[in-house]
């Protein structure tokens, strides 16, 4: 059926009846539609102030990249890492790590290639792992391999370069060419290669991959000097040391006790079974990303213990929803859309993950939460990787509302998690389709 010129008439008709869309089409034709919308009360909500906070470092700044991941991760890191050393701020490089999630993902797109050889070019598998092979998103545990094999190194061993500020041009160079490598293993192996050969091949465009780092984001360190001045003016030097070795002894996590838990509450993901996704990682011989669905009490109360003990907490959410850039606020009320365009937007949480209106696009850190007299959180402090421009001078304000609806992930150590949420580990781990929401990666710039 058409849309007919009495529908149309009907329609402006519709429009004309109510006064108010005059009013409402002026504001919006001068500052837009989020500015006409915006709460007016909204900063009157966040005073930006904090029952409980942990120790954090300077403001960090991902510039033109999608390593939000990275960098909040490491910001969680750190702060061990200025207690151990005795620092008013630290920053460890992510330059670095960029670097080797830039190798591994190559790694593991071209193991993905040779597992799918037989699979038509056109199949759905084949053209989701073409679309995006070496992106710069993240989540957790794709990290926590990287932080496992190749540790971490302080920002002045391994400073910015043009590229990993600004990685646009450095990612398309590095997708077209492991889409001619794609091309190139799956025509050897119609024309009757054998997989040792493949992967003969797979280690000479390894090598070139390399080399295309080496010159876009510098040399790795294998051992390096480190020398800091501490809070009290005391000179300190840590020399021959390794990046493996500087983690293990600077930040000293035991990587296989940090959980990732996620709330997707959709029909298809039971609470309390742990889940992964199928063909999605950085390190490819280590294990597969793995992440438990949880209530959000769960995930709150989690968070909270973790904050309450100076321990920050990586999470990642749909950071465009609901949310003000320049202050810094994350609110499920910013915006009164129902009064703009007289309708608000009504999905649910579980019905946004199923209709892709809303997935993980952003990853940033938990540093404080204001809690009620009865313990309940009311705002949570959130440390981002934009620089000290937008929000509070980086630091934003989060509605516990907000968690409920836009927050998908944290990484808590598993002491804040009872046995029986830890339980879901021990069961078989449910594989969720590659293209699964949930499978969405922390890239926002």
């Amino acid at each position: 059926m058409i849309i007919t010129d009495k529908q149309l008439t009907r329609f402006q008709q519709d429009y004309d009846a109510n006064p108010n869309n005059r009013v409402v089409e002026n504001a919006i034709a001068n500052v837009g539609l989020q500015e006409a919308s915006l709460d007016s009360s909204l900063n009157r909500r966040h005073p930006f102030t904090f029952s409980h906070t942990t120790t954090k470092g300077e403001i960090t700044n991902q510039k033109s990249s999608g390593r939000c991941w990275m960098f909040s991760a490491l910001n969680t890191a750190r702060v061990d890492t200025m207690t151990k050393l005795n620092l008013e701020t630290f920053e460890f490089s992510q330059t670095y790590t960029l670097f080797w999630d830039k190798l591994e993902k190559s790694n593991y797109f071209l193991e993905s290639i040779l597992e799918t050889v037989e699979e038509a070019t056109d199949s759905r598998i084949i053209m989701h792992l073409l679309t995006a092979p070496v992106q710069d998103g993240g989540q957790w545990d794709m990290f926590a391999g990287i932080l496992s094999k190749y540790g971490a190194v302080p920002k002045s061993i391994m400073p910015e370069t043009f590229h990993s500020s600004n990685t646009m041009g450095l990612n398309r160079v590095l997708t077209s060419k492991l889409r001619e490598n794609a091309y190139t293993l799956r025509t050897a192996y119609r024309d009757g290669k054998s997989m040792e050969e493949l992967r003969e091949l797979k280690e000479a465009m390894l090598s070139h991959l390399y080399s295309i780092l080496v010159k876009s984001l510098g040399p790795v360190p294998t051992t390096f000097t480190f020398e800091y001045t501490d809070k009290d003016e005391k000179f300190h030097r840590i020399s021959d040391i390794t990046p493996v070795d500087f983690f293990k002894e600077y930040v000293g996590w035991n990587l296989e006790d940090k959980v990732s838990l996620i709330n997707a509450p959709t029909t298809s993901k039971p609470f309390g079974r742990a889940y992964t996704v199928k063909f999605l990682g950085t390190v490819k011989e280590l294990y597969p990303i793995r992440y438990i669905n949880v209530d959000l009490d769960t995930m709150k109360r989690a968070a909270i213990e973790s904050i309450k003990n100076n321990e920050p907490v990586w999470f990642g959410c749909d950071v465009g929803k609901q949310s003000t850039r320049t202050t810094g606020i994350l609110d499920a009320k910013a915006y009164q859309y129902e009064l703009t365009l007289n309708q608000d937007i009504t999905l649910t949480k579980g019905q946004r993950l199923d209709y892709g209106e809303s997935l993980l696009t952003h990853a940033m850190v938990f540093t404080g939460v204001n809690l009620d007299n009865d313990g309940n959180p009311l705002t949570w402090q959130v440390e981002n990787s934009w620089g000290d421009q937008v929000g509070q001078k980086g630091i934003f304000s989060m509605s516990d509302d907000w968690f409920d609806e836009y927050n998908y992930q944290i990484m808590v150590d598993k002491k804040y998690l009872s046995p029986t949420v830890l339980e879901a580990l021990k069961k078989d781990i449910i594989e969720l389709e590659p293209w699964d929401p949930m499978g969405a990666l922390a890239l926002a710039k």
